[in-house]
């Protein structure tokens, strides 16, 4: 819980769109850092999944944060769409190594307690924690900014991702059998989320909801847009983490999720019709949302799997992630909030139909099922 915390607590977060924007680059410009962004965690997603499971999951997370301090390094010592596309490279690299090793420490931790039905509680209060740690952040953020411009939040930006590495070396690694060797760790992991059906379908809408969040990025711009004056964008979004701690803290709910994020699509879509400072409360609402269908989402995903393989797996989610946010970034030059939405409710159309009922599936077969088959649960 403490890492999450520190990890989040990265006052560059709540600025660094307006940071691109202020240096000059444009919005296509923007998007094809994020574009990069999502390149690089789509060549390092699964391999570095792979090299959790074979090797240290606890030793991946601390390199997540050293990989993520060196890029904020780069963008505040060389501004310039070079020097932020550097910067995506190395962050891109440091998501990969925590995506999926994250949830496998978690959920091996739990089963070796004993609990592993706590998994999407816990997972959604440590989601929830990470978010709540951007208040301070944003705090912090319109305190740097103020006294220092964007060149103070970077630095102490380094320095809080460089905390939380060191924080991450304390972290508990649950002892595992000898495992195999690399490339049949990433085989085995592969094999699961494409040959077990209910695990492939876990994982796709996983990585569906995964790419959403790709639209974070665009909150702060989305405040400049209706009105809101630089200085004051870090507060003025300031309950969207709020609202998206709640959902996270609530996943695990048998409400129907499609439901739910449509719902919530169609009110983001509203308010991006109305473009209002006020419609940021809107924005909220759509966050808190998402991200208790997200934690569910994983949840579930994560009591299908059954292989040793975990982190690999959920690295293929990752992967999927990514892929599927070049969706949410074209969207966005598109349409704006209004086309976002829209990528949304697809998505939401989507979720009984790939996730069913918490409870209904159950564990994975730990054998494959063929894709016409048509199994019972009990």
């Amino acid at each position: 819980m403490g890492w999450s915390v520190l990890s989040d607590t990265v006052p560059i977060y709540q600025l660094y769109a307006l940071l691109f924007v202020a240096t000059g680059l444009s919005d296509a410009e923007v998007s094809a850092l994020f574009a990069i962004w999502s390149t690089v965690a789509i060549v390092a997603e699964v391999p570095f999944g792979a090299f959790a499971d074979r090797f240290s999951r606890k030793w991946s997370v601390v390199g997540s944060g050293v990989c993520q301090a060196a890029g904020y390094a780069v963008w505040t010592a060389l501004p310039g769409f070079t020097g932020f596309a550097v910067g995506f490279v190395l962050w891109g690299v440091g998501g990969a190594m925590s995506s999926g090793a994250l949830e496998a420490l978690l959920h091996d931790g739990l089963v070796a307690a004993g609990a592993p039905e706590h998994f999407g509680r816990v997972l959604g209060r440590v989601t929830a924690s990470g978010l709540l740690a951007q208040i301070p952040a944003a705090l912090l953020a319109t305190v740097l900014f103020a006294t220092g411009g964007f060149a103070l939040v970077g630095w102490v930006s380094v320095a809080a991702c460089l905390t939380a590495a060191l924080v991450a070396t304390r972290l508990p690694e649950t002892p595992r059998p000898e495992p195999e060797s690399y490339l049949a760790t990433l085989r085995s992991g592969w094999s699961e989320t494409v040959r077990v059906r209910d695990v492939r379908l876990a994982v796709l809408v996983v990585a569906m909801l995964a790419a959403i969040d790709a639209f974070e990025e665009y909150f702060p711009l989305i405040a400049a847009d209706w009105r809101v004056p630089t200085v004051w964008v870090p507060l003025a979004t300031l309950a969207i983490p709020l609202a998206g701690a709640a959902g996270a803290a609530l996943g695990g709910t048998r409400l129907p999720l499609g439901v739910l994020l449509g719902g919530s699509a169609v009110l983001l879509g509203a308010a991006g019709l109305v473009g209002h400072p006020a419609g940021l409360a809107v924005v909220a609402v759509f966050y808190g949302v998402y991200r208790l269908v997200l934690v569910t989402a994983e949840a579930r995903l994560q009591e299908r799997i059954t292989g040793d393989a975990r982190a690999t797996v959920t690295s293929v989610a990752g992967l999927g992630g990514e892929v599927f946010a070049m969706g949410v970034y074209v969207a966005w030059v598109t349409g704006g909030v209004s086309a976002v939405s829209i990528a949304v409710l697809m998505v939401a159309f989507l979720l009984p139909r790939a996730l069913g009922r918490a409870g209904k599936h159950g564990r994975s077969p730990a054998r494959p099922e063929p894709d016409d088959a048509v199994v019972s649960r009990p």
